[in-house]
């Protein structure tokens, strides 16, 4: 998806690709990413109700101005620990018509990578990591971790 725009500095048309920018977010201190045309919105922390008898990743369910909106702990996707003080933000994305907010430690800007290209996952990745990535990019600040939001949210 590309639209055109007008910078109101020099007047000129501009091309804003989407393809190729992510909104940014750190867990556990590695910087990960999804596509920004499947974000929603990006909220700081949310009253989340528990709901019993869910999976550990399902935190439960928030009320998002009368939408109801499933939490999922990415650090539980991920296989790695809960933070003590559970202030997490929330990346609220749609997958087929239901949405889930990811609970992130924090969000980063939303990060242009055209002219990069996309490498494969390193071998040397976890496992369990490597089957939820798509891509990484290596940017001047370590390595972007593009994460596969389908199956993040693929709980089968």
């Amino acid at each position: 998806m590309s639209i055109t725009a007008t910078d109101s500095t020099s007047g000129m048309e501009s091309q804003l690709d989407y393809s190729s920018q992510y909104v940014s977010f750190r867990v556990d201190g590695q910087l990960l990413g999804i596509p920004v045309n499947m974000v929603q919105e990006v909220l700081t922390e949310q009253v989340i109700s528990p709901t019993p008898l869910a999976r550990p990743e399902i935190k439960g369910l928030l009320n998002l101005r009368g939408q109801i909106v499933t939490a999922v702990s990415l650090r539980k996707r991920l296989g790695l620990p809960d933070l003590d003080d559970e202030e997490s933000m929330n990346v609220v994305t749609r997958l087929g018509g239901e949405s889930f907010s990811l609970l992130v430690d924090e969000v980063g800007d939303v990060i242009n990578v055209s002219g990069r290209s996309m490498e494969p996952v390193p071998r040397t990745l976890d496992p369990h990591w490597r089957s939820v990535t798509i891509g990484v990019f290596q940017l001047d600040e370590g390595l972007f971790v593009i994460l596969d939001v389908e199956t993040i949210l693929n709980f089968d």
